[in-house]
Order: structure tokens, then C-alpha cells, then sequence
């Protein structure tokens, strides 16, 4: 099974981004979508597949965190 988790885009430098997963920050490579800054995206081995609206981010981290 594959996961992706979402994240936002804390920093960027040419093709690689600083990514924060919930206070967990990991380098992910942003070459196949087009984002800036403050973007939330889904991230699947050290990719970032997708943009992200919040609203689907918060929705989402609902179920992978526990409450």
C-alpha cells in the first residue's frame, strides 16, 4: 500500500522545497508541480505529486492523526 501526506511549503531552492508535516521538516522534490511558498502539497517518496487546497488538507490530516 502507498501513502502520501500532506504538507506545506516552508522554503524553496530551485527544485527542492523544505516541506512541514506537522512540525516534521523534510527536503521533497517539487519538480513535477508548479508552487510557491505557503502551498499545501501531497507527498509520496520525497516527491511532491500534488497541490493541495487547505480545506482538503486539514480534512485529511483529521484521519491520520489521532484527536
Amino acid at each position: 500500500m502507498c501513502l502520501a501526506i500532506p504538507g506545506k511549503i516552508t522554503k524553496i531552492k530551485n527544485q527542492l522545497a523544505e516541506v512541514d508535516f506537522q512540525g516534521v521538516k523534510k527536503e521533497i522534490n517539487i519538480s513535477i508541480v508548479d508552487v510557491k511558498i505557503g502551498d499545501y502539497v501531497m507527498v509520496h517518496a520525497g516527491f511532491a505529486i500534488e497541490k493541495m487546497e487547505k480545506d482538503n488538507v486539514k480534512e485529511i490530516e483529521s484521519y491520520l492523526l489521532p484527536s
